[in-house]
């Protein structure tokens, strides 16, 4: 566990490459990361669990990084309380956390994966609007794009949402916040965006597991979108393997 300031994140590094990387006295090449941001009224350590990406991080060698959130949540722009009031700089907090792993040479800077559920799934799109120099593509799980966007170059992005999800829900509606009543813009609203600040086509290709993506534009990006039938507001059971899939397609130039 680190703690750079006051904040906190959990690293698990696969027990095969800390051997090697520790004990064979020789450099190591830095690994891919995937840096999982909890859903609100959760934390790094119920998030680590509920997603179960150290298995997927032993199985395909890469680092699986957990940080928390102030008080339980991510300062996602329109959400959330209380980091939103406290005004949390939570983008400069993954900017320093990102900076520290590939400053020490333990995470390659190409190489650098943002995913959330629910309230850090909207953590994971500001990150990609503000910090787009920072990851070469972005998951979100069950959250809504619900602020201006202004992304530095295209991304790569995966979006899930199940149907039936009634706190953020697909087709839009329910509260931004415990003080903000404004409804949730749907999840078709985010699709869009990210389509064409990367240049790409309407969705039209279906990939494994019934996901539908753009295809890969000019500059290599992709928008990616997997419906959950009658999925409810939860992580889906297959989500992280899928998304370090199509992480895995993706490095930044």
């Amino acid at each position: 566990m680190g703690t750079p300031g006051h904040r906190e994140y959990l690293v698990h590094v696969p027990p095969a490459l800390a051997k090697q990387r520790f004990h064979s006295g020789r450099p190591a090449r830095p690994l891919p990361v995937v840096l999982a941001l909890h859903g609100g009224a959760d934390n790094m350590t119920g998030f680590e669990k509920k997603t179960g990406f150290d298995g997927v991080a032993d199985g395909h060698g890469f680092l699986a990084v957990y940080p928390d959130g102030v008080a339980f949540t991510w300062n996602a722009g329109d959400c959330c309380a209380p980091a939103k009031l406290f005004h949390i700089d939570d983008v400069g907090f993954l900017t320093k956390l990102i900076d520290h792993l590939t400053g020490i040479g333990l995470a390659d800077p190409k190489r650098v994966y943002v995913t959330g559920f629910s309230n850090g799934g909207g953590m994971a799109y500001r990150f990609a609007c503000e910090a787009a120099g920072k990851v070469a593509a972005i998951g979100v799980v069950s959250a809504a794009l619900a602020m201006s966007c202004h992304p530095g170059r295209p991304v790569p992005v995966m979006i899930w949402h199940g149907t039936a999800d009634h706190n953020v829900p697909f087709d839009g509606g329910g509260h931004r916040d415990i003080n903000d009543r404004r409804p949730f813009p749907p999840v078709s609203r985010a699709v869009d965006f990210w389509r064409r600040a990367d240049g790409l086509p309407a969705l039209r290709t279906t990939e494994d597991g019934g996901c539908r993506s753009t295809g890969r534009g000019d500059e290599g990006a992709k928008v990616a979108l997997c419906v959950v039938k009658g999925g409810g507001h939860q992580w889906p059971s297959d989500a992280s393997r899928r998304l370090w899939d199509f992480f895995a397609a993706h490095s930044r130039t």
